[in-house]
């Protein structure tokens, strides 16, 4: 089978925001979708992961755009994975037009977990291997993220609700992102839009959880991010505008 995968979506109307753009957190969608889908065909998705009592989490995504596909815009993704390691696999997505126009490009670095004890759970190297590609993906990976709470006492308080939840049982990786972003103001996606988006997934959001939500600027048109839980960080992020 191919080593990268190629999945098609449309910009609906419906699902677009206020400017008749595709939302970044409706891309994270996208990528998950397309992952989803690529390890499936392959053997490695949720399916054979259920099977043996494991689950694919994401740990780190980066995401950069150059443009937001407009409504109905018909939208390809492709991904594929760019390494393995013991505990991590990393994988890399394009986004482009039906014409190849390359909208962004993203990368993520995904761990497989024991369903029980919620730990980190060693990869078949050798089998995941085989599916690696040289594809080139012309996006720094993500990095570490400076703590955004020292410079933001204050936060925006949230408690964990039903919506939030994904199949694990803990927060989606998008609602991250939806969170996140709510904490700017409408007027700044009138007058810009991301360029850039890193999030680090630290640790499981349970139903209920209360969190603290951070913001803080870290040169002019970039923003740390964090969320934390009884002072512990589980999510952090970095943002920047054009």
């Amino acid at each position: 089978m191919e080593k990268v995968g190629s999945f098609r979506f449309v910009a609906e109307p419906y699902l677009t925001d206020f400017r008749g753009r595709v939302t970044l957190p409706m891309i994270g969608n996208y990528l998950i979708h397309a992952a989803s889908g690529h390890a499936e065909e392959r053997g490695f998705g949720f399916s054979a992961m259920s099977e043996r009592h494991t689950a694919w989490v994401l740990s780190r995504l980066a995401i950069e755009m150059n443009e937001y596909p407009a409504a109905f815009t018909k939208i390809r993704v492709y991904t594929w994975i760019d390494g393995v390691e013991r505990f991590f696999t990393s994988r890399c997505f394009e986004l482009a037009d039906e014409e190849g126009k390359t909208f962004g490009f993203a990368r993520s670095i995904w761990a497989a977990i024991d369903g029980t004890t919620r730990r980190p759970t060693a990869l078949d190297r050798e089998a995941l291997g085989g599916y690696v590609s040289e594809r080139p993906c012309p996006i720094e990976r993500p990095g570490k993220v400076r703590p955004a709470e020292s410079r933001d006492e204050a936060g925006v308080a949230y408690t964990v609700k039903y919506s939030d939840l994904d199949i694990n049982g803990h927060i989606n990786s998008v609602k991250y992102i939806e969170r996140l972003l709510d904490l700017f103001d409408i007027d700044r996606f009138r007058t810009g839009e991301i360029a850039r988006m890193e999030v680090a997934y630290l640790s499981e959001g349970k139903p209920g959880m209360p969190l603290i939500f951070h913001k803080a600027e870290s040169a002019p048109g970039k923003y740390d991010l964090a969320v934390l839980s009884g002072g512990n960080a589980i999510c952090r992020a970095a943002v920047a505008w054009r």
